[in-house]
């Protein structure tokens, strides 16, 4: 099987190598290289706690207790001497126990004792001063902060000048521990390393390439649907709930194959209809050229006539041009993004004068009932344009009766726009069909210009979240609502 080292199961597989191998990498420079160092570091700052806590308490009753609490939990030796180096008192982490064995008691035996009691108890049984004692002492007195602290053959001291309970001169406090003491310890921890990295390496690398594959494999899916964008056949195979962010990408691509159907479905359509629309104007143009060539050139009356014809077939095409762009344009969307408050009742009484004075040579009266400051969220052009299609509709379609109606009202959070003309109606068979592309000029014996006027009424009306009706009454005409939402 070849491996394609730039997929993104090879790249996530590499990276939880490397993140594996980083991690190991860290582990073995605190456990060898840093471990000592880290050691001392915490053993010092211990013992230097617990030389502060000694000085701190230094007068107390209990401060021998205390010293060999510290000394066991420290693990530290600990002096107290007078300035001529004889010992008062000493301590190492042995001593509390040594003395819970021999006494049946501990540390809180002893300390409601006297402490010349304490002191006759145990007698003179003090440990010898060690050897490094001597140079502790002159850094002592060479010391200007009264404290000393230095390493020196594997051992940290520190100390200071004290005011000791059982002395009357000030004391010194002379705290040692034993650093450097991991060396073998390191030993054991590195070849301990090498088998639980090795071990661990290797069931990182199977680990990983499973969690690689797993991780990959919807983005796998998502690729081949990708490719199928568009296909007939094009089905969600996606199994949701393993990211929210590939679920989404998945949804994305469902909408995204819808809308490449439904565009080459309504291209499909508009190349059927629309070259069926063209070819009459065509040939009618076609058909009256030649007619002014081969017969009328020399009789103007008729030439008149028949240029009349091109021409008003010429001014069909071009709106049946306009009309089809306009539908194709609003399949986007776009207008979605540009809505915003639009007083509805100014645009119906624009739209109304408009109108009036276009067809008052044709006797048309235009009735109204247009209330004031309706307001909804919409596209003032887009609105424009669905408002003159319906009076246009309703002006064609008005019949004998030169008359429509325009109201506009506010009825339950809605704003309701009708448009009525006085005509001869819509049949129970046509009723449901008005809405479509190209059904006007189709079957409605071609009254409109391009049968889209209505379907755009209908798309610009579902962008601004809208409803259309329409109520017809065979022989008294038709009303066309739209319902829009009123700003609250």
């Amino acid at each position: 099987m070849k491996i394609r080292t730039k997929s993104f199961h090879f790249k996530l597989w590499i990276y939880f190598i490397l993140f594996t191998a980083l991690i190991f990498t860290v582990l073995w420079l605190l456990q060898t290289v840093f471990l000592q160092s880290f050691y001392n570091a915490m053993v010092m700052g211990n013992t230097r706690n617990a030389a502060r806590e000694i000085i701190e308490n230094s007068q107390s009753e209990n401060i021998q207790q205390l010293i060999d609490q510290l000394a066991h939990e420290n693990s530290i030796l600990v002096f107290i001497t007078d300035r001529n180096g004889k010992v008062l008192y000493s301590s190492d982490e042995f001593k509390s126990i040594h003395m819970k064995s021999h006494n049946g008691s501990g540390i809180g035996a002893e300390q409601n004792q006297p402490k010349g009691e304490m002191k006759e108890k145990h007698g003179d049984n003090y440990r010898e001063l060690p050897l490094i004692y001597g140079d502790f002492t002159d850094q002592l007195e060479q010391s200007e902060s009264g404290y000393a602290e230095f390493s020196q053959d594997g051992l940290y001291v520190y100390g200071s000048y004290i005011d000791y309970a059982d002395s009357d001169d000030q004391a010194i406090l002379y705290v040692s521990v034993t650093i450097d003491a991991v060396g073998s310890s390191v030993t054991v921890i590195s070849i301990q390393l090498v088998w639980v990295t090795v071990l661990s390496l290797l069931a990182g690398f199977i680990l990983s390439w499973f969690i690689a594959r797993r991780f990959s494999r919807p983005v796998d899916v998502l690729s081949e649907k990708a490719k199928r964008l568009g296909e007939k056949d094009y089905s969600d195979e996606f199994r949701k709930g393993f990211c929210a962010e590939l679920d989404d990408l998945s949804d994305t691509l469902n909408k995204t194959n819808d809308k490449l159907n439904r565009s080459r479905d309504f291209q499909m359509e508009l190349l059927a209809n629309v070259s069926h629309d063209l070819r009459t104007p065509l040939t009618m143009i076609k058909g009256y050229a030649e007619m002014i060539r081969d017969i009328s050139w020399e009789d103007k009356k008729q030439s008149a006539e028949d240029l009349a014809v091109i021409i008003k077939e010429a001014d069909r095409l071009t709106a049946l041009v306009n009309e089809i762009m306009e539908y194709s344009e609003l399949q986007t969307d776009s207008v979605k993004e540009e809505l915003m408050p639009v007083n509805l009742s100014q645009l119906v009484e624009k739209a109304a004068d408009r109108f009036e004075t276009l067809y008052k040579p044709d006797g048309i009266v235009i009735e109204r009932n247009i209330h004031p400051e309706i307001i909804i969220i919409g596209h003032i052009g887009r609105l424009e344009r669905a408002l003159y299609n319906l009076m246009d509709n309703a002006f064609r379609h008005t019949g004998n009766g030169k008359k429509i109606r325009i109201t506009l009202t506010a009825e339950s959070g809605k704003a309701k726009l009708s448009v009525t003309d006085f005509g001869s109606g819509i049949s129970q068979e046509e009723l449901p069909h008005i809405w479509d592309r190209y059904y006007t000029s189709r079957q409605r014996k071609g009254k409109g210009v391009s049968g889209l006027g209505l379907a755009i009424v209908k798309q610009i009306t579902e962008l601004h979240s809208g409803i259309c009706q329409v109520e017809t009454e065979p022989g008294k005409g038709s009303t066309f609502t739209l319902l829009f939402n009123l700003i609250p």
